[in-house]
């Protein structure tokens, strides 16, 4: 019987190939989610991974095997994968482990129209079919006949929608400093950008899931230095970077300086508020104060939630918020089925850049309004002991409020910090927000003399 203890997390499966998975568990675990889901077809995507054609194409015939047609995209980005969910109006599976190394491998799921699938919508469903299934030696024979499997190329389709939603064409020229990481923003960005008034500067565009020449985790700073060069470099007006299935963007301004995701978050709000006065927009609560402030000043009803992608959609899809965004720098769009995709909130920087004759740190200097500390982690023998004290320290004084929505936030007159534990790992992650660098750093100190006592 597989142990599936360490491999099937809260949103996704994920873990190091083959030692804890292949692609006999990829099979098992596409006819599971068949049973789970009750689909009739489902569409299969993968990224650049040595591993991961060989998985998606097992997963598929997991679920052909009990009686479902497969589409299977090839090559794609996770956001393509949920444009085809949507799209196709099918559940889906998309073979990627992300930013980690490459000896990892993963698969991400959803139900038809890209509607996310976790431990509590089902997740845990397909782990105890799949754990069943391998101590029996292998699934079911289905009362149906067997699924086909079929080829379908929808990446033009997926860059036409996209640029439907934004149009950039009367932009003014932009040159565009790209770092795809080998991942696989090297596959969507060429198709996305093609015809625009663009000039193209690619790093590091050739697919290669071994990642020879960083991590494609931007969310690093180490990640991003060859990008910051070369946008110095060249006199570049902005440069992108994507994580290793493109679902994620990052941005740097023309002097090479990271854009707060939370900047991008209050760009965007007030870019979709345009559209739709009054609409409702998403929000958790480790992004910073700017961003309730602008969806506000832009007409707008701020909702604050917790950390995670099944929060945001659930909140979403209750509110008909028109936009969400995280720290994290996920981005979500109601036009965009819910779904998290980085190229689109990277086409809404371009047009608002290019929609004006500024720079681009001049522009998002009127989103970026407060200090913050970045997420601080420790290393702890006892996560809630210490979240506890923590707790105890702040809850007497006059000049703060306490809320528990996720983990610990603490609000003074003039500044914030949240102190959430990791789910996977014995840490602490702590975030501070100030009007100054200053308080920031007293905060910070205050609460990390506490955690690590």
């Amino acid at each position: 019987m597989a142990d599936l203890s360490e491999l099937v997390k809260a949103y996704d499966v994920r873990g190091v190939v083959p030692d804890q998975w292949d692609e006999a568990l990829a099979e098992l675990f596409g006819a599971a989610f068949v049973q789970v889901t009750g689909a009739s077809a489902v569409v299969v995507g993968h990224d650049m991974r040595p591993s991961s054609p060989g998985l998606a194409r097992a997963f598929g015939q997991g679920a052909a095997g009990q009686g479902a047609d497969v589409t299977e995209i090839g090559l794609c980005s996770t956001d393509q994968l949920y444009f085809a969910s949507g799209r196709l109006d099918l559940p889906g599976a998309m073979f990627t482990a992300s930013h980690n190394p490459a000896r990892y491998n993963g698969i991400k799921m959803c139900r038809a129209g890209a509607a996310p699938v976790g431990q509590d919508t089902g997740l845990s469903e397909i782990r105890a079919l799949v754990e069943q299934w391998s101590a029996e030696g292998g699934a079911p024979r289905a009362d149906r006949q067997r699924g086909t499997l079929a080829q379908r190329d929808m990446l033009a389709d997926y860059a036409d929608y996209l640029r439907s939603l934004v149009d950039l064409t009367a932009i003014r020229p932009l040159k565009v400093v790209v770092d795809a990481g080998n991942g696989m923003g090297g596959h969507t960005v060429p198709t996305v950008f093609e015809g625009l008034p663009l000039e193209l500067d690619a790093l590091y565009f050739e697919l290669d899931g071994t990642f020879p020449n960083h991590e494609a985790n931007p969310l690093d700073p180490k990640n991003i230095v060859d990008l910051q060069h070369r946008v110095r470099e060249t006199g570049a007006d902005l440069g992108l970077a994507f994580d290793g299935d493109a679902d994620r963007c990052f941005v740097v301004d023309e002097k090479g300086d990271p854009v707060a995701p939370s900047a991008i978050t209050a760009l965007v709000a007030a870019r979709e508020l345009a559209g739709s006065p009054g609409a409702t927009v998403i929000h958790n609560l480790i992004t910073s104060w700017s961003v309730p402030e602008v969806v506000r000043e832009n007409g707008g009803t701020p909702v604050r939630t917790r950390v995670g992608h099944s929060f945001i959609k659930e909140e979403m899809a209750r509110t008909g918020a028109i936009f969400g965004g995280e720290h994290s720098a996920h981005y979500y769009f109601r036009d965009f089925w819910n779904a998290d995709t980085g190229m689109l909130a990277a086409l809404h920087v371009l047009a608002a850049l290019g929609e004006q004759d500024g720079t681009l740190s001049a522009l998002v200097a009127r989103y970026d309004r407060y200090a913050s500390s970045g997420e601080i982690n420790s290393t702890v023998d006892d996560q809630a002991g210490r979240a506890a004290a923590v707790e105890a320290a702040y809850a007497d004084r006059d000049d703060t409020e306490l809320d528990r929505l996720d983990g610990l936030t603490v609000t003074g007159p003039d500044w914030w910090f949240n102190l959430r534990a990791s789910n996977t790992e014995p840490l602490l992650r702590l975030n501070v927000e100030a009007r100054d660098a200053g308080t920031v750093a007293r905060i910070r100190d205050e609460v990390l003399s506490v955690v690590r006592a």
